[in-house]
């Protein structure tokens, strides 16, 4: 009984190891090719091959935030470095550690949330799954990348632009009964993990020296008054600041005939254009972040914003 635990614990000890060293070579093959990673995992590789100590304000949410927070107009207006490390439905869990992972080697003055993701509830089973595996993706990262020899072997495919996460969206949909924001006193709960993995959040962004920050871009199809007074009374119980720009709609300038490319639910590259301008005049009001456009370090920033420039062109005719 003896010898069959020893060789237990032997076995399990090695494989660990090798899941460990397997985990190193990865990450760093993946952020050696972050540019062909796709997928939920694009912008964890992403964040991963930026270098060290760079990005000064980082941001966390679902499709709402890669398609709202357009890092090169803050760049070229404020010389902001941000990064978006949003994901398609992204969950509370999934935006812990990828912050986390962030963290291990940049140093942001902000991190805001995006709130949607906030009243997302997959259910108890597919939580506790969620729950389960992002710390192991975390820790052992070849569990993240699995699949990604297949990129070594495939041919390079033309990919998406993607302008430090954000993601340049051309398409114009109007959205029909913009008139969504109906005042109420009523407010919409929010799930319970969710403020667990928010608390967690928060805790990690002051131990790290982080501001954390939370933010609602405008969506017709997913926020309303009830969801705003729950998000309003969670940022002043915890103490976040929070800025709502839904009800801001009027002052941003939003225009729902074309500001959307979705027909509400996402910003086309106009609509964000919008929020970012104001975004970037309340984060310069708030936070003083600094000014990296004459930076030489930050060139390649400057030559993104061109290329980024010139896509916005060919894309809208502007």
């Amino acid at each position: 009984m003896g010898k069959m635990l020893k060789k237990g614990v032997l076995f399990f000890t090695v494989l660990l190891v090798l899941l460990f060293l397997a985990s190193i070579w990865i990450s760093a093959l993946a952020a050696g090719m972050a540019d062909r990673v796709q997928g939920r995992n694009r912008p964890v590789a992403g964040i991963t091959a930026e270098e060290g100590d760079t990005v000064d304000l980082l941001v966390v949410g679902d499709s709402e935030s890669y398609t709202s927070v357009s890092t090169m107009d803050l760049w070229k207006q404020y010389g902001t470095a941000s990064y978006v490390c949003g994901q398609g439905g992204q969950r509370i869990q999934e935006a812990y550690y990828m912050l986390k992972t962030a963290f291990r080697t940049q140093s942001p003055k902000v991190v805001m949330v995006e709130t949607n993701m906030m009243f997302r509830d997959p259910g108890i089973f597919k939580n506790a799954q969620i729950s389960l595996a992002e710390p192991l993706r975390y820790y052992l990262p070849v569990f993240r990348y699995h699949n990604l020899w297949k990129l070594l072997l495939d041919e390079p495919k033309e990919m998406t632009s993607d302008y430090k996460g954000f993601v340049i969206k051309e398409k114009i949909t109007s959205c029909k009964g913009a008139e969504y924001m109906k005042e109420t006193g009523e407010m919409q709960e929010l799930p319970e993990f969710v403020r667990f993995y928010m608390r967690r959040i928060q805790d990690l962004c002051e131990r790290n020296g982080a501001q954390l920050l939370m933010v609602s871009v405008p969506s017709p199809k997913n926020y309303n008054y009830k969801k705003i007074n729950a998000l309003r009374h969670y940022a002043k119980q915890n103490g976040i600041p929070y800025v709502d720009m839904n009800l801001k709609a009027e002052e941003i300038g939003m225009d729902w005939s074309k500001d959307s490319y979705d027909g509400g639910d996402h910003l086309n590259i106009h609509g964000a254009q919008k929020v970012t301008a104001y975004l970037g005049k309340y984060l310069k009001e708030n936070y003083g972040l600094p000014d990296r456009r004459n930076d030489a370090a930050y060139s390649s920033w400057n030559t993104l914003a061109e290329k980024f420039d010139t896509e916005v062109k060919q894309k809208t005719g502007q």
